[in-house]
C-alpha cells in the first residue's frame, strides 16, 4: 500500500468470477488532505486511481504497472469529512501479461468515478 493510513478496506465481496465489490473508508485526517485542500478536503483523483490499482493487485496477486487509462470520469468530489465511506465495483479481466479493470466508485447513491484501465503484469 503506497499510503498505509490513507484508507482501509471494510468489506470485500466477490460478485462473480470477474466482478468484485469493495467497501473502503477514507481517513479524513491523512496528510494528503492537508494540502488538497486546506479546510476543504478533496480526494485527489490520482489517489483514487492508486486505490483501484492496489485492490486489483490484491485480487490478482500480482504487481501491476498502469499502461493505459481511458474513459476517466470524475463525476463528484469526494470530501472525506462528508463522505469517507466508498463502494468500488471492479470488473477485472486478467490475461498472462495484463489486467483490464472497469471501475465505478460510489458514495451513497452518488456515482463519484468511472474509469477503465489496463495494467501490465510486472515480473
Amino acid at each position: 500500500m503506497l499510503f498505509p493510513t490513507f484508507y482501509k478496506v471494510t468489506n470485500t465481496q466477490q460478485i462473480d468470477d470477474f466482478k468484485y465489490k469493495f467497501e473502503i473508508s477514507l481517513n479524513p485526517n491523512h496528510e494528503i488532505f492537508k494540502g488538497h485542500f486546506p479546510n476543504n478536503p478533496v480526494t485527489p483523483g490520482v489517489c483514487m486511481m492508486q486505490i483501484i490499482k492496489e485492490l486489483t493487485q490484491d485480487i490478482c496477486e500480482v504487481n501491476l504497472q498502469l499502461i493505459q487509462s481511458n474513459n476517466i470520469k470524475f463525476m463528484a468530489l469526494i470530501n472525506p469529512e462528508i463522505n469517507p465511506d466508498l463502494v468500488l465495483e471492479l470488473d477485472i479481466t486478467k490475461s498472462e501479461t495484463e489486467v483490464k479493470v472497469k471501475n465505478t466508485t460510489f458514495f451513497g447513491e452518488t456515482t463519484a468515478l468511472k474509469l477503465s484501465s489496463v495494467y501490465q503484469i510486472k515480473k
